[in-house]
């Protein structure tokens, strides 16, 4: 039976402060800076320590092709539908993932995840045909689905809106940290030779071995709600959880959300288009940047490894800043499209001066920067409109649908590679794909998003 919805007079922003401005009084005015303070300081380091693992474990496939595709005689064409191949196997198992996490337990399930996809990065390291390959990379898939916005989820119950979108920056920072560290690691791992094993097999193993051993720290280190944190003061559990009921309150009074209804809504349709537009750059440039990088200058593996970290070097200032100034101005949508306009329009500078590899490779440094400067921005906007599971549902239709890019961008960009013998036309697709995701950001309506969708 549907309830109906109660009409919204305020905006969800308007409806946080005012939960802001309910609760301040109600304790004393350091308790909410000291509580925030510990919990960012206990949460955010493991939680971004994690996140590097997994996104290592995502991509090192990228840094391992310049001598796998070599030694195992892939194309082009197999390569990038292997690496590509990962999304689907995500894509089957992340929405429930995500409601384990909201109605179980975030730090058995966040433990499990680690653990398997460890040992399915450690069999990567003994494929030899492309069946094999894009097995190890389905299987993958289905072993990390639900990570990423089981830790969105994660987040909720710890920090208020107008924290979350800081949280999430430092959090989704391990994105192009995962490439600062990984890009110089995986150069010396494939440098090395060790017991007569290619060098690309072993760095399959050294990036798999970590997140088994932090999916067994994760059980004993996280805790899953404000009321059973020990570690923080009575008074201080007793502010954060009361300002997470406090929002949860003013986000029902504007709609009541199912499940069903959240996920058929308007905002999470065009939620979900954003980012699967956003992500077909994001790995898109993310696995075949060492690629083009090698084919371009003809560099060894070291250096193009090293080359290949700096637009995360840039991306790592660029998602701070954009989450920071985000929550500052309480403004969503445009945080989240300019930087994938910027991001198009770099693009379109690289591919006019392809011949000039200095000025192309500066356009890419900031095309690398903006795949994932929007992120903080955007992963604010759905705990925003919804509440609880259908939040947490939402989190989870959303990340697999749209990782489904993940699998489109690698792929096509291989294909046309393979077609054309160019990687000019998958990057114009990867161009228009920006320029798409930030055009729809711009038509959220999320001043009105407890309304009916």
């Amino acid at each position: 039976m549907k309830v109906a919805p109660q009409p919204a007079t305020q905006t969800t922003e308007l409806c946080y402060k005012h939960t802001i401005e309910m609760s301040a009084s109600a304790v004393l005015p350091d308790v909410g800076e000291r509580a925030t303070r510990r919990i960012a300081r206990r949460l955010l380091p493991f939680l971004f320590v994690l996140y590097v693992i997994a996104f290592l474990d995502r991509v090192n496939v990228g840094y391992a092709g310049l001598e796998m595709s070599r030694d195992l005689n892939f194309s082009d064409r197999v390569f990038g539908l292997g690496a590509g191949i990962f999304s689907i196997g995500y894509f089957l198992f992340e929405i429930p993932g995500a409601l384990i996490v909201e109605r179980w337990s975030a730090r058995k399930w966040i433990a499990r995840i680690l653990v398997t996809w460890g040992f399915v990065t450690i069999l990567m390291s003994a494929v030899h045909t492309p069946r094999q390959f894009y097995l190890a990379r389905f299987l993958l898939g289905v072993a990390e689905a639900g990570f990423f916005p089981g830790i969105i989820v994660y987040l909720t119950h710890w920090f208020r809106y107008e924290d979350r979108a800081k949280a999430g920056a430092i959090f989704m920072a391990a994105i192009p940290m995962s490439n600062i560290i990984g890009a110089p690691l995986a150069g010396w791992i494939l440098s090395q030779q060790w017991a007569g094993v290619a060098s690309w097999r072993w760095l399959f193993v050294a990036e798999g071995l970590p997140a088994i051993l932090f999916g067994i720290l994760t059980l004993i280190y996280l805790t899953d709600w404000p009321p059973q944190a020990r570690w923080l003061s009575a008074d201080e559990r007793a502010w954060i959880d009361g300002e997470l009921q406090l929002e949860k309150a003013a986000k029902s009074s504007a709609r009541t959300w199912t499940v069903r209804q959240a996920m058929r809504s308007r905002e999470v349709i065009l939620l979900t288009l954003v980012y699967f537009f956003a992500i077909i750059g994001i790995y898109g440039f993310v696995i075949w940047f060492p690629t083009i990088v090698k084919r371009a200058t003809n560099l060894p593996n070291m250096a193009v490894t090293l080359l290949s970290a700096l637009p995360y070097v840039a991306g790592l200032a660029a998602m701070i800043w954009n989450g920071w100034h985000s929550d500052r101005t309480a403004e969503r949508r445009w945080h989240t499209a300019f930087p994938l306009f910027l991001g198009a329009a770099c693009l379109a500078v690289a591919i006019h001066f392809s011949t000039n590899l200095p000025v192309a490779f500066l356009s890419m440094i900031v095309v690398g920067a903006c795949t994932t400067a929007f992120m903080p921005s955007f992963w604010a906007l759905p705990t925003a409109i919804l509440s609880e599971s259908a939040a947490a549902a939402s989190i989870g239709l959303i990340n697999s649908v749209a990782n489904l890019g993940g699998f489109a961008g690698p792929f096509l960009i291989g294909y046309l590679r393979t077609l054309t013998n160019s990687f000019t036309p998958g990057l114009i697709f990867l161009l228009v794909c920006m320029v798409m995701s930030g055009l729809l950001a711009l038509f959220l309506n999320v001043r009105q998003a407890g309304q009916p969708g």
